[in-house]
């Protein structure tokens, strides 16, 4: 996949797929019985750390400029 791909790409999780993930994370949450507050804040952040893995791929190497560019 070209750079310049995978920043647009990477752009487009951060600005849709994270706020989405978010709300789909407190809906369930919220649907079931409300847990103690440290059980809580501990699967809201292994809910945080989850959704990045599967995307570490893309996010990696995003930050550089682009390796094909000549100036």
């Amino acid at each position: 996949m070209r750079h310049r791909t995978r920043k647009r790409l990477a752009i487009l999780v951060l600005v849709v797929g994270l706020p989405a993930y978010v709300i789909v994370a407190v809906g369930i949450m919220s649907a079931l019985e409300r847990p103690p507050f440290w059980v809580e804040f501990g699967i809201y952040v292994i809910l945080g750390v989850l959704w990045a893995l599967p995307l570490r791929w893309l996010f990696l190497g995003i930050d550089r400029e682009e390796p094909d560019r000549r100036d």
